[in-house]
């Protein structure tokens, strides 16, 4: 078992989710969460201060990388190239099968599920509410791409104004509640 650090537990059970930051040995990400930070371009940035190795499944390669050639697309299959983030293969189809039927989810969100039970990750990097679910009653420590962002701001890879800036495009990009892009909002405001 690899050693784990919990760094930040936030319980924000008034806005109905949590904030959860492990360093450990694995961070594998879903195509929502790594979709949103390359379009906020703190792709290259957050692998640079990643302490753990990062994974995809297959089914997320393709989701992110396999149709369109956008900028996003490019970023995220280059980081893949450059061998920063993994492509994985999860072993267990008939567990993918399962999760996503319990839990309503797509295709990509189960194989991430899976591919954390199957591998023992410790942090799952997701942005769908019901993967997010999922993560919960699972016991499966999860990080979004706000989560990210105040991580970046926090190790001073981001000003103030950048910060600012970059939370702007996620609330048009991302599928955030009003009430969550205010909470990092004023959270980013704590860092000097």
């Amino acid at each position: 078992m690899a050693w784990v650090g919990l760094m930040a537990v936030a319980e924000k059970a008034r806005f109905g989710y949590n904030t959860i930051v492990i360093f450990c040995h694995m961070l594998i990400f879903d195509a929502s969460t790594l979709i949103l930070i390359a379009k906020i371009d703190l792709l290259d940035p957050f692998l640079g201060i990643l302490s753990m190795r990062a994974a995809i499944p297959l089914k997320v390669h393709r989701e992110c990388c396999g149709v369109k050639k956008t900028l996003d697309a490019l970023m995220i299959q280059k980081v893949v190239d450059d061998s920063r983030i993994e492509v994985a293969l999860v072993k267990d189809r008939k567990a993918i099968a399962r999760i996503r039927e319990d839990f309503s989810l797509g295709a990509g969100e189960s194989e991430v599920i899976a591919l954390a039970l199957q591998s023992d990750a410790r942090l799952v990097g997701i942005d769908d509410k019901n993967g997010i679910n999922a993560c919960r009653l699972l016991r499966l420590p999860f990080t979004t791409a706000a989560d990210i962002l105040l991580i970046c701001r926090e190790r001073n890879l981001l000003g103030r104004s950048e910060a600012a800036e970059k939370l702007e495009l996620l609330a048009k990009y991302g599928r955030y509640k009003n009430s969550i892009i205010e909470d990092v909002r004023t959270r980013l405001e704590e860092y000097p």
